[in-house]
């Protein structure tokens, strides 16, 4: 449950629209759910703006799915994803919790998602090689599902540097850009030397052997020359996309109300 979702349910109480018992059954899910092998966080929306994510690998079918079932039926009201799963993994929860959307290259099954572009801001996702589609995608998808739409930079990386200058309109009317690139991770200055925007790198595990799995990318990402590049973990378009959420949530004063607001309808018209 989301700030402005709550602000208006304690509304219909005083109005008399809401009971205080139907009050209490929704809010009695907050702040989390004990089920033992898991606290299901349903105050995450409510604190941080979006509700909290099932990241799949070393979970079982039955976890994931319980997880996830607990997140829909309680006072969560957004976007629910389960991140990193397998097609076969999403298939089992799925048969068991209805309504969701598999994106294979994401690696993310998501309930519940947002119409994407329902809110404010432009994002855009620059992806080095087609190798790093799999982090970029997790990270646009993540962002599509939280009601943004991003725009995608594919295959631009710094071999060819002519081909990351034929974007370089898009990359200008962004107010947020997510880099992903593995290799030696050099994308992520190049873009930083062109741009005003934030900008967030996502160094991935792509690589030949001097690589050491997205070590080279990652230090190379945080010793860049280009001033204000900002970087996550090895691999982590998740956690991009969430950073680049917590940005675009904040241009304007009245952005995260209108993106609220227009989740609730969202949320009202059965989406899951």
């Amino acid at each position: 449950m989301e700030e402005v979702e709550l602000r208006r349910l304690l509304d219909e109480v005083a109005a008399g629209v809401t009971t205080p018992e139907k009050a209490v059954d929704v809010l009695k899910h907050l702040p989390f759910a004990d089920l033992e092998f898991a606290r299901v966080d349903h105050h995450r929306e409510l604190l941080v703006g979006f509700p909290e994510a099932v990241y799949a690998p070393g979970k079982t079918p039955d976890q994931c799915a319980a997880i996830v079932a607990e997140l829909l039926g309680g006072a969560t009201t957004g976007p629910v994803l389960l991140t990193r799963t397998s097609a076969e993994l999403a298939s089992i929860v799925a048969d068991r919790v209805p309504g969701c959307t598999y994106h294979e290259t994401a690696r993310i099954a998501a309930w519940r998602a947002a119409t994407p572009g329902m809110r404010l801001g432009t994002a855009v996702i620059v992806c080095a090689g087609t190798a790093d589609l799999p982090v970029a995608e997790e990270a646009a998808v993540t962002l599509e599902v939280l009601g943004w739409a991003p725009r995608r930079v594919r295959d631009v990386g710094v071999a060819g540097l002519h081909r990351l200058l034929a974007e370089e309109r898009v990359l200008r009317e962004a107010d947020v850009i997510v880099v992903v690139a593995g290799m030696e991770g050099a994308l992520a200055s190049a873009v930083g030397g062109l741009v005003t925007a934030p900008l967030i790198a996502v160094p991935t595990s792509v690589g030949y052997g001097a690589s050491f799995e997205g070590l080279t990318a990652l230090l190379a990402m945080l010793a860049s020359c280009a001033p204000g590049v900002a970087v996550v973990g090895i691999d982590n378009g998740f956690g991009a996309a969430c950073a680049a959420a917590r940005y675009l949530r904040g241009l304007s004063p009245d952005n995260a109300a209108q993106g609220d607001a227009a989740q609730g309808d969202a949320a009202q018209g059965g989406n899951a």
